[in-house]
């Protein structure tokens, strides 16, 4: 057993989740994807997003595989740009760093 894994078990035992029921590769892989594509401090916010949406019946995979796709495709212009119907965003006003190619 790695670090990895008897941290789970460990973190399981203590939260009342057997272990076998945490879908690590899954969650590691939506981390990873949010990560590199929004911003590294959403990985744990969408790792308990995904499990608030697991919790209230969701499936597990299935909210995964559409949140690393929406982490995928992430573009702030484009998310700004859909919030404002379609306004090209990236201004101060709205969070954005207000210059082109700017990192958010």
């Amino acid at each position: 057993m790695n670090e990895l894994d008897s941290w789970i078990a460990a973190a399981g035992r203590e939260a009342g989740v057997d272990s076998a029921e945490i879908p690590t590769r899954l969650v590691l892989d939506l981390a990873r994807d949010v990560a590199h594509g929004v911003v590294r401090p959403g990985a744990p916010v969408t790792a308990y997003l995904l499990g608030l949406a697991v919790g209230r019946g969701a499936d597990p995979s299935d909210v995964a595989d559409r949140l690393s796709a929406l982490a995928q495709a992430w573009s702030p212009a484009a998310e700004a740009s859909a919030r404002n119907g379609g306004a090209a965003g990236g201004g101060a006003a709205d969070g954005g760093s207000g210059g082109a190619g700017a990192p958010g």
